[in-house]
């Protein structure tokens, strides 16, 4: 039998470094693909896919289709979940970020509607489900690689690194769409400027890929490997034991908040903010872009307070403080002052956001044990990405057409999402035979 190691063995802190910095380049090329789709859908896939003669339909069309990576992202959960278990944490990493990068750089080259006529949209969507796929895999093992390789009492300041991949995804994905919008005309960005931005995916993979495969698999998975064995059939496992069973229907709860706080913010808000308010496209861009540096900088210091204190009490903080800013933001957001509104998203989903984001990957980690714990963390984000993360963009507009173009029906959906996540945060219970840090 091999011996692995701990993490806070001599010399283990750069090996610690090495998997922290593979981990957030991998997220970040996977959320730099995963939402160039979602700014894609809101200012180009609803005209060059989606043509309608109702501009509000067409959007709608295009918030469907990225609704549909949200539905394959469980699959996708299950699927590496199941993967990552069995065989290990780095190749299931490796696979889902080739995947991803096919995936998005396809799309840069799709025909358009005016071009293909149906298939245009057909092909876009069967992408968009191996988008789905890759992702619903990539973020459970993303984190794990960190929080399993951490030393004890730092396991959520690591585990918060991997969450700042979304934010400078995001960051890359709208700014570049901005840089793009800042030098070529509408019709050039329409025809084939948004097409750059998706082509660049293959170099980030490319990059992402040299990072990765030089990792080394998590010191925990080989450990329960040699000693216990894997799970046969981690899904089964995990519904079989009573307490991750309990954990499990509450994370899925808990992560209401999170998704649709960031779903509206980073993904309607576009579109609200564009077509409803009539702010300029490049100033909304640029205040997203803003907001994800913030929430960059932010994430691994809050994930450093949630070491002194614990992942769970800032997640119920960050769900609460979601709950009780939604009308503020939007009563701000009528003013339709540019500068205002830009203000407000950096303070959403820049400061707020980063309370909730911060400590949840280190939080889910807690809920089940190593034999199961891809598949358990992947099941809670993934699933509760149907309602919490991709839904919302839908619901919100139509709840603000039925609330005739005001938000306030939209508001109190909003806050009662926060309001469902931050009870359920309170009642989940840690797994104290997994983690000796974590509350």
């Amino acid at each position: 039998m091999t011996a692995t190691a701990p993490a806070d063995a001599p010399g283990a802190e750069k090996n610690v470094r090495t998997v922290i910095t593979s981990s957030v380049i991998g997220t970040t090329v996977e959320w730099y693909d995963f939402f160039l789709y979602s700014t894609a859908a809101s200012l180009v896939f609803n005209k060059q896919f989606f043509p309608t003669a109702n501009p509000a339909v067409g959007t709608m069309l295009a918030f469907t289709t990225f609704f549909v990576g949200f539905v394959a992202r469980p699959l996708g959960g299950v699927l590496f979940g199941h993967i990552g278990d069995r065989i290990g944490r780095k190749r299931t990493l490796v696979t889902t970020m080739v995947v991803m990068g096919l995936a998005t750089a396809a799309m840069g080259a799709l025909p358009t509607y005016a071009q293909a006529g149906v298939w245009a949209p057909l092909l876009l969507v069967l992408l968009r489900l191996f988008q789905g796929l890759a992702i619903g895999g990539e973020w459970a093992g993303a984190v794990l690689m960190a929080v399993e390789y951490a030393p004890p009492g730092k396991r959520a300041r690591y585990g918060a690194w991997p969450q700042v991949g979304l934010a400078i995804g995001l960051g890359l994905g709208t700014g570049l769409f901005a840089l793009l919008g800042n030098v070529l005309d509408d019709a050039q960005f329409l025809s084939y400027g948004w097409r750059i931005a998706f082509g660049l995916s293959l170099v980030l993979v490319f990059v992402g890929l040299i990072i990765r495969l030089r990792v080394s698999e998590t010191p925990a998975f080989q450990q329960m490997r040699e000693l216990q064995g894997t799970a046969r059939v981690p899904i089964v496992e995990l519904f079989r034991d009573r307490v991750s069973r309990r954990n499990t229907v509450l994370g899925l709860l808990s992560r209401y908040s999170e998704g649709a706080a960031f779903n509206t913010w980073a993904v309607f808000f576009l579109t609200y903010a564009t077509g409803t308010l009539g702010l300029p496209r490049n100033d909304v861009l640029v205040a997203v872009m803003a907001a994800s540096v913030v929430l960059a900088v932010l994430i691994p210091l809050v994930g450093g307070l949630a070491d002194r204190t614990s992942p769970r009490r800032l997640y119920v903080i960050g769900s609460a403080l979601f709950a009780v800013s939604v009308y503020p933001a939007f009563l701000a957001f009528q003013t339709r002052d540019p500068l205002l509104a830009g203000v407000v998203i950096v303070l959403v989903l820049g400061v707020v956001h980063a309370v909730i984001y911060a400590p949840q990957g280190t939080l889910y980690a807690q809920l089940s044990p190593v034999r199961m714990r891809y598949t358990g963390m992947s099941f809670i984000y993934q699933f509760s990405g149907i309602y919490a993360s991709g839904l919302t963009p839908l619901i919100v507009t139509s709840l603000l057409a039925a609330g005739g173009g005001t938000p306030w029906l939209a508001c109190g959906y909003l806050a009662l999402t926060g309001v469902v996540a931050t009870v359920a945060s309170l009642l989940i219970r840690r797994r104290d035979l997994y983690f000796d840090n974590a509350a």
